[in-house]
């Protein structure tokens, strides 16, 4: 499982011309499995995510998780997150997860990351989605669970 989280300002997600999701302050998190991925990587990155300490205290040192600034997140199914791009110009999908088995992990995740009473906006799995946010700092870390 690999997630890009970025901190955002604010965001959206469309479909079609149409407003899916948005948030006003929080994280945008791109999320990408591959095959043997399962609850043990999803219980391994929600914590990362929802203990990431990047927003800043009274002092202005990034202190502060999520949940202890009131932020949302915005996530975005990302399969392009494996592509191999060693050979050649195109890059090949391959390593991604089976879609079938990636929807269902992407929406347990979503839902897992709800759980912690955080406000979870979503895209749709699949979906052609055209996201737009003011990144934050910037701020992004990549998470990969095979690097844990």
């Amino acid at each position: 499982m690999r997630v890009i989280v970025q901190r955002s300002q604010q965001a959206q997600v469309s479909i079609d011309g149409k407003v899916r999701g948005t948030i006003d302050h929080g994280f945008v998190l791109l999320v990408g499995f591959q095959d043997g991925d399962g609850q043990a990587e999803l219980d391994y990155i929600a914590h990362k995510i929802l203990n990431l300490r990047v927003f800043s205290d009274a002092d202005g040192k990034m202190n502060l998780n999520i949940q202890q600034v009131g932020g949302a997140i915005l996530s975005i199914s990302q399969f392009t997150l494996y592509a191999e791009t060693r050979y050649g110009n195109r890059p090949s999908f391959t390593a991604a997860g089976n879609p079938e088995l990636a929807s269902k992990l992407y929406d347990t995740f979503n839902q897992q990351l709800a759980a912690s009473g955080v406000t979870v906006a979503t895209g749709e799995f699949g979906a052609d989605m055209q996201v737009s946010l003011v990144n934050d700092g910037p701020v992004t870390i990549c998470y990969d669970t095979d690097q844990r």
